[in-house]
């Protein structure tokens, strides 16, 4: 079954970290199988705390969501992330 990565930017921190993040993450692809689905779009919260922005981002299954999430190239990113953002990150199972 599909799974998703969603990620909900709550609020910026830092700019110049959350642009080597954005430049970081995006080489940590690699060889994995993902695909974007959302990426900075215009978005609206229905219910909830604002945001300002988000990311949904389609693997093959769970376990190479958690691959690519753990992998070194996308741990290097975070580590900006981290620095740059408050956000909210979400491992979802699909129901295909």
């Amino acid at each position: 079954m599909s799974a998703y990565i969603v990620f909900l930017l709550e609020k910026t921190v830092n700019t110049t970290e959350f642009e080597l993040y954005k430049k970081k993450s995006a080489t940590a692809r690699g060889d994995y199988d993902i695909t974007r689905l959302a990426y900075y779009g215009e978005h609206e919260v229905l219910e909830g705390d604002p945001i300002e922005a988000s990311v949904i981002i389609r693997f093959p299954d769970m376990e190479s969501a958690k691959s690519w999430y753990s992998s070194a190239a996308y741990q290097e990113a975070l580590n900006h992330r981290l620095k740059a953002a408050i956000c909210k990150v979400v491992l979802i199972q699909g129901s295909d």
